[in-house]
């Protein structure tokens, strides 16, 4: 059996410790759970901001003259359209529609850039690998020379303005640059998975621990502090965000999941696009949704969702007391007919039924 001496650990592993988080095995790196406590984390975050280590994400891209093209093979957005600068979300599905990953994709001058789940990369680079090949292109994986933090929340543009060249306040949110922080060139991105404004940055990996302490140094008089894994699970859920091994796996289709809900424009093929754009047309058997509860019972993945019938009509994917709503919350994958929200039915634990209401997604929306 694997101890703790034998993951991963990132640039910043040695600011966590010093920092006292606890600390646990996340796809094989020794990373932040909490630091103070999930729920005050995640008020942090909504009223103030906080800062995330996120070195473990897989960061890779591909370059050639035809990388448009190969990165088109690979997400279901349309890449040749997108400006220099812009991001988008997206997926990697195979021929069956499946979801083998949530990404994001950068379109740069010279490379399309993407940054992966951290559970997937193997798989997801030898797939991109062999994708790239085919158009002739080089995919570069990045991800042990680059790495990422992110900062979240309201206080988030005050914090930054000051370390980062360029005008920060004028970027708009799903795009980047690329500029400085501090003296060290970095991509900037208005990014993150939260729910709140915010910026995901990348840099030559040397260079984490001096801006890790920058960011907390310049931040502490907005109230930024370390945010730990189980608060980012919390915000996410709260902002309706997918996790993949959760809302996503081998088994969940995009359209189901709520990340493709309208006729694909483009004429350009992608992987999975015909059982993607069939199952548009025929309707999915079940959907993501979310939920609430007042039992005092936190929804757990894998917990059954019944009707007032006790009949199986869905199965829970994530959940977890909401500081932000005050109530626990989770999302649930339901059949159709019993997907509406405002539905009652009840999650069935250990034979006991708890009631919970069916919410649409997201629970939470920031102001604008």
């Amino acid at each position: 059996m694997g101890t703790t001496a034998d993951l991963r650990r990132t640039p910043l592993t040695d600011r966590h410790e010093a920092a006292g988080a606890r600390l646990v095995d996340f796809s094989g790196f020794l990373m932040p759970v909490q630091y103070d406590g999930i729920l005050d984390e995640v008020k942090r975050v909504r009223t103030q901001a906080g800062t995330f280590d996120l070195c473990h994400m897989g960061r890779c891209r591909i370059v050639g003259d035809r990388r448009v093209e190969a990165a088109q093979y690979l997400v279901h957005v349309h890449v040749e359209a997108l400006k220099q600068g812009a991001i988008r979300y997206s997926f990697f599905a195979r021929d069956d529609g499946t979801t083998m990953d949530d990404v994001l994709i950068y379109k740069d001058v010279d490379e399309i850039f993407f940054c992966i789940n951290a559970g997937n990369r193997a798989r997801d680079l030898a797939w991109m690998d062999e994708v790239a090949r085919r158009y002739g292109c080089t995919l570069e994986d990045q991800s042990d020379e680059l790495a990422m933090i992110a900062i979240q929340g309201p206080r988030s543009v005050d914090t930054m303005a000051h370390l980062c060249s360029g005008d920060l306040a004028a970027l708009k949110y799903y795009n980047f640059y690329r500029g400085k922080v501090l003296d060290v060139p970095a991509m900037i991105s208005r990014t993150g998975y939260t729910g709140e404004d915010g910026f995901e940055i990348y840099f030559e990996n040397s260079h984490a621990g001096r801006i890790w302490d920058a960011i907390l140094d310049k931040g502490r008089t907005h109230g930024v502090t370390p945010i730990g894994l189980a608060a980012r699970d919390t915000l996410r859920l709260e902002a309706g965000m997918a996790l993949y091994g959760h809302e996503l796996d081998d088994t969940t289709n995009p359209v189901e999941a709520g990340i493709v809900f309208a006729p694909i424009k483009h004429k350009h093929d992608f992987s999975g696009r015909a059982a993607i754009e069939r199952m548009l047309v025929e309707g999915p058997q079940r959907r993501l949704t979310g939920f609430t509860t007042e039992s005092k019972r936190v929804p757990r993945q894998g917990y059954d969702v019944v009707d007032f019938d006790h009949a199986l009509v869905g199965t829970v994917c994530s959940g977890s007391p909401s500081p932000t709503l005050g109530t626990n919350i989770g999302t649930a994958y339901v059949i159709d007919g019993k997907d509406a929200p405002g539905t009652h039915l009840a999650m069935d634990i250990k034979g006991t039924r708890h009631e919970i209401k069916l919410h649409a997604l997201p629970f939470y929306m920031r102001p604008r």
